[in-house]
């Protein structure tokens, strides 16, 4: 529809403009780049909520490039602007941020926003814009109920974002110029939000099970079964929680920028909600398992929270924190089966899960290359850091082979095999894995999770099926 007269448009920002709200995104990076300073909200909101979004605003920094910008909603505001349309921003946001906004885009005559006295949302807004234009006088865009307070006072709506019923609404108070659906968040998002397919590393839990040969117990089985579940849940609590602070390096990357909440399709409020549910519901499963599972799962949860916070700002310690997350599946498998920790098995995954790391960093360094830049956002390193980071990881590999071929040659492998020539076939199988591995990294095919991609790539699973092979025949024997 186009343009009756060139009456201004006053446009909203969050939810509106941007798929996200500022003040929660204030919120989040607060508490990522300044804990201890969080907590201070409660009392900075006993000042009244304009007074809380000026703090927030102080406190943090954001670039307003990354931001989820509405794009659909953009390019028609850009087209009002060019037939010669008065654009005002006019958002409950501290003015600080709206101005950031509005200076990026370039396609705003004004800014009224928040001034750390005034919260200008719901009737303050209304009131300020009929001040301003007077009755009918401006046209509004916006997305939620809040906005049903100002909608009465324009002459036409632009509803952005919104269900059916507050569409219906806003066409009770005046006459509708504009519709901007939203997205619907469908069965795909959700899978993205739990990281569902990230649920395969959980099967490490059930390694130490068939390194002990203890595969006949229904008792150990449910409690794995328990345990796996428990760990799942966990694992996507955590992955919540670290897509929320890790919102602006996620949409520095090419890849991750279209995940729910770095995208804005998912708000990051549900989020905040939705990871402690998941928590609190992996520590009731874990509850019934028997061991020292528990235990291991809280350190789990505590070292990919430091992770998530701190540790992975810093180059090499992300690594060996990844490479202990990893290990510390097979250590919760171990207990949660109630089975006694191998030391061969535990320096094998150490070295092994060091190399995924490594070549997960590798693989994420040279998406960056080709985009152009020369650091990582968020990250400790430089792009130029590959080729070490490279050799590092290909070391490390190589080390988890060797620790296995040590482990083959001793007496262990004597009583728990029938025929242990058999199992020394295992070696050249994780040789070739170890090395595809890397050579798909190198070829810029590796675009995922190792793991992940492990169990996506043929020949990762053929090299699986011939390991598996290899310990069957060496376990059940043959006959020369």
């Amino acid at each position: 529809m186009g343009v009756l007269t060139l009456q201004p448009l006053v446009i909203d920002l969050d939810g509106t403009l941007i798929h996200t709200d500022t003040l929660h995104e204030s919120a989040l990076r607060l508490l990522r780049d300044r804990p201890w300073r969080f907590f201070r909200i409660p009392f900075w909101l006993l000042q009244g909520k304009a007074s809380l979004k000026r703090q927030l605003a102080h406190q943090t920094a954001f670039d307003p490039k990354f931001l989820p910008y509405n794009r659909e909603l953009l390019g028609w505001l850009t087209q009002q602007r060019v037939a010669g349309r008065t654009l005002i921003l006019c958002t409950a946001s501290d003015r600080s941020v709206a101005t950031s906004i509005a200076d990026h885009l370039g396609i705003f005559d004004e800014v009224m926003a928040s001034d750390g006295a005034l919260n200008l949302a719901g009737r303050h807004k209304a009131e300020a814009l009929l001040k301003r234009f007077g009755q009918g006088g401006f046209d509004y865009a916006g997305n939620s109920t809040a906005d049903l307070a100002v909608w009465p006072f324009a002459r036409h709506a632009v509803v952005v974002n919104a269900l059916d019923e507050l569409a219906s609404k806003a066409a009770s108070c005046c006459k509708i110029e504009q519709t901007f659906p939203a997205k619907a968040i469908g069965f795909t998002a959700w899978l993205g939000i739990f990281r569902i397919h990230q649920w395969l590393k959980n099967l490490l839990l059930f390694v130490p099970l068939f390194a002990a040969h203890q595969l006949t117990s229904a008792d150990t089985w449910l409690s794995l079964i328990l345990a796996f579940l428990a760990f799942s849940l966990c694992a996507s609590s955590v992955y919540i929680t670290n897509d929320l602070l890790d919102l602006e390096s996620d949409r520095h990357h090419p890849r991750k920028r279209h995940r729910p909440f770095a995208s804005g399709l998912v708000p990051a409020l549900k989020g905040v909600v939705l990871a402690p549910l998941l928590l609190a519901a992996s520590l009731g499963l874990a509850s019934f398992v028997s061991g020292a599972f528990l235990p291991w799962l809280m350190f789990y949860f505590v070292l990919s929270c430091a992770y998530s916070w701190l540790l992975k700002r810093f180059m090499l310690v992300d690594c060996l924190t990844l490479a202990l997350l990893y290990t510390v599946r097979i250590l919760a498998g171990t207990a949660a089966a109630g089975l006694s920790m191998s030391f061969w098995l535990l320096a094998f995954s150490v070295f092994l899960f060091l190399s995924l790391a490594f070549l997960k960093r590798f693989a994420e360094l040279g998406v960056q290359m080709v985009s152009g830049k020369e650091d990582v956002h968020g990250r400790g390193y430089l792009t130029t850091d590959a080729p070490l980071i490279q050799t590092l990881g290909i070391t490390s590999g190589y080390a988890a082979v060797l620790v296995l071929a040590l482990y083959l040659n001793s007496e262990a492998v004597l009583k728990l095999y029938r025929s242990p020539e058999f199992v020394w076939g295992a070696i050249p199988v994780m040789l070739f894995w170890v090395s595809w591995m890397w050579m798909q990294a190198y070829r810029g095919k590796m675009h995922d999770d190792p793991l992940v991609f492990a169990v996506k790539d043929k020949a990762s699973l053929l090299a699986g099926a011939a390991f598996a092979s290899v310990l069957v025949i060496g376990t059940a024997g043959w006959q020369w």
